[in-house]
């Protein structure tokens, strides 16, 4: 009988593979179908590197949504890195390569199933082209959370193998790859991270760049159904690109099953699968859109598609519904998110062309708007004179906007206490004397660590900024650990204010200047919010998700594009536009009033004490009417 019971724990405790130390105090973690061993390192923490949280996506495997790892027998080394997904523009090596779907964990030594610790998953960016951020070392945030978290970071499928689209991708595949990669990471962390000491009820998404890209498409999974998959969200330097229908893109698949050199198949799917990864990758690169010119090509190619399913509707129309899972949110950007990717341009002509080649549906008026709200700037060193407004206006369309999206739809949806919001204006010699300014994401070595991101940042956070590290450190492991980056602050940071109601507040993140700030109403500041960032559909009236509309001066100053924000109470507004046009933008969980606006005047006084303003505008044009006190707009269906 003792005999059985010691077997009976001795097979339990196997079991829960607590991880533990081999003779050479390795640790090892069994995971029911794969045993690894770690690497325990003198600051107290083990890492688990490279280990496998899906089947190699190889062969009929090919433009597939990932599948459970294979059973191994013998014990796997789990002390390095694997190598990351092949992307857009890459040959595949040792280390870029298709089979790539690799997990990796830091926790702090010793834990048990008991530890409970909260989680932190990092999602890394990249434009959906390339794992730009992988391999980031987490160590550091273990340490300075006080041996108190788990953190998590992975590879996913991106490029041509990540996020491919097409009719027959979607008859025998599946669309949207590599988003479903990192919906198995999270399935993934709630079956094992207990395995690592970690909490699978208390997981955090983090993710920068195309990472907040995808952790917006978490959020609004399947229409916002929560699976319970994360209690927290951290979009950092969100990318929102153009999101198209699966029809949209049937260009780019054939021209991919041309370019493999597959378009004489009755089933060319199966022989993409077949063919050689070197014939896929020499096809997976940029082209220009249909409309557009090679010169430049397109900034990103191959991107998250509408599916109807796990993406059922553009990112914008989700949050502006409120359509999306409710989870305290911290989310932020940088005061120069544009500057790394806009061209240099010499002229208004220039951007025309570069944003007709990024987004080609738009028309010439539609452009000649968009210069008009971005005019001439103040010159940055090292740059041609319309760079600044380049960079402005692709930094407001693609990064900007969205962060404040989510802002303000969190706070309208879930709490205006529980969402926090950041500018990150630390400045930096180089960058500045470079024309670059505060450019995307370069908060990240502050957030990791120096020496833990993989960046070129190093210097200035081990010099003139380092004192700005354990301040944005510590917000966020306060933010994974308790879903408020206030609790466990740095001791000389400030209180970090929730983004509130109306015009909302964030903190402005500086080297020994970090202070709350109101958002600004200028539109010099960059909140005037010209989102391009849909493709347009050739569907129905009301789902033509566009173009961007061109704005009075007034209604732009006043609002953000989309219903994002109220500005300031406007003493008047002149709108126009048609149903199609406005429909995407506008909150439509509004009161479907019909009204017949038969009259020629375009504008209308608002009154002090008025909960909103209605714009009464010619049939078939649409009312706007924005709710002053609410900070959202509707407008109403006029009788067509």
């Amino acid at each position: 009988m003792h005999t059985l019971v010691l077997f009976s724990l001795l097979q339990l405790a196997a079991t829960l593979a607590i991880p533990g130390t081999d003779n050479h105090n390795e640790p090892i973690v069994n995971l029911g179908y794969s045993t690894y061993r770690g690497v325990r390192i003198d600051a107290g923490i083990d890492q688990y590197l490279g280990m496998r949280y899906a089947e190699p996506p190889l062969g009929e495997l090919r433009f597939r949504a990932p599948r459970d790892p294979v059973r191994t027998e013998t014990l796997q080394d789990a002390s390095s890195f694997g190598p990351i997904c092949a992307g857009t523009g890459q040959t595949t090596s040792t280390s870029v390569a298709e089979d790539c779907l690799f997990i990796n964990v830091f926790t702090p030594s010793h834990p048990t199933v008991r530890s409970k610790l909260p989680v932190w998953v990092y999602i890394q960016g990249g434009g959906y082209a390339t794992n730009s951020n992988a391999n980031y070392n987490g160590t550091g945030v273990v340490q300075s959370s006080g041996y108190d978290i788990v953190f998590v970071n992975f590879n996913y499928r991106v490029g041509a193998l990540g996020f491919l689209a097409g009719e027959k991708v979607k008859q025998n595949g599946d669309l949207n790859a590599g988003l479903l990669d990192q919906r198995k990471v999270l399935q993934w962390v709630q079956k094992y991270i207990h395995l690592f000491g970690g909490d699978p009820n208390h997981v955090v998404i983090h993710g920068s760049s195309a990472g907040a890209g995808s952790v917006s498409y978490h959020l609004t999974a399947y229409g916002g159904r929560n699976e319970h998959l994360f209690v927290g969200a951290v979009p950092e330097s969100t990318f929102w690109p153009t999101q198209r229908t699966v029809p949209e893109m049937e260009f780019q698949f054939e021209r991919f099953v041309d370019d493999c050199g597959c378009s004489g198949y009755r089933d060319p799917l199966s022989c993409l699968r077949s063919v050689d990864i070197s014939i896929i990758q020499a096809a997976n690169v940029l082209k220009p859109f249909p409309g557009g010119s090679s010169t430049p090509v397109p900034e990103w190619y191959f991107l998250p598609v509408t599916d109807g399913s796990l993406v059922p509707d553009r990112l914008y129309n989700s949050f502006v519904k409120g359509k999306f899972i409710k989870v305290p949110v911290l989310v932020g950007d940088d005061t120069d998110e544009g500057s790394i990717f806009a061209i240099d341009a010499t002229s208004q002509a220039d951007i025309s062309n570069w944003f007709k080649n990024n987004y080609p549906k738009l028309s010439n008026s539609q452009l000649d708007a968009v210069n008009r709200q971005y005019p001439l700037m103040t010159p940055l060193p090292n740059h041609a004179a319309y760079f600044p407004s380049a960079s402005a206006i692709y930094g407001d369309a693609t990064f900007t906007c969205p962060g404040n999206q989510i802002a303000i739809s969190a706070a309208q949806f879930v709490s205006p206490e529980k969402v926090w919001n950041y500018r990150y204006n630390v400045l930096d010699p180089v960058l500045i004397n470079q024309g670059e300014g505060v450019p995307h994401t370069f908060e990240t070595s502050a957030i990791f660590g120096p020496t833990n991101a993989g960046s070129a940042d190093t210097a200035t956070y081990e010099g003139i900024n380092a004192d700005i590290v354990p301040v944005v450190m510590d917000y966020w492991i306060s933010f994974v650990k308790k879903l408020d980056p206030n609790p466990e602050k740095f001791s000389q940071a400030p209180y970090w204010e929730p983004f509130g109601r109306g015009l909302g507040k964030r903190l402005k993140l500086q080297t020994n200047a970090t202070e709350m700030e109101a958002l600004p109403r200028d539109l010099t500041q960059h909140y005037s919010c010209l989102v391009p960032g849909t493709w347009p559909s050739r569907a129905r009236s009301g789902n033509n998700a566009s173009q961007a509309v061109p704005f009075d001066p007034w209604l732009r100053k006043d609002i953000g594009l989309g219903g994002r924000m109220v500005k300031v109470a406007p003493e008047s507004m002149v709108i126009h536009g048609s149903i199609a046009e406005w429909q995407e933008w506008m909150d439509v969980d509004f009161d479907r009033h019909i009204r017949n606006a038969e009259s020629t005047d375009k504008e209308m006084e608002s009154e002090s004490n008025r909960e909103y303003v209605e714009v009464p505008i010619p049939r078939g044009l649409v009312p706007l009417r924005v709710f002053l006190k609410e900070g959202r707009c509707t407008y109403t269906e006029p009788n067509i």
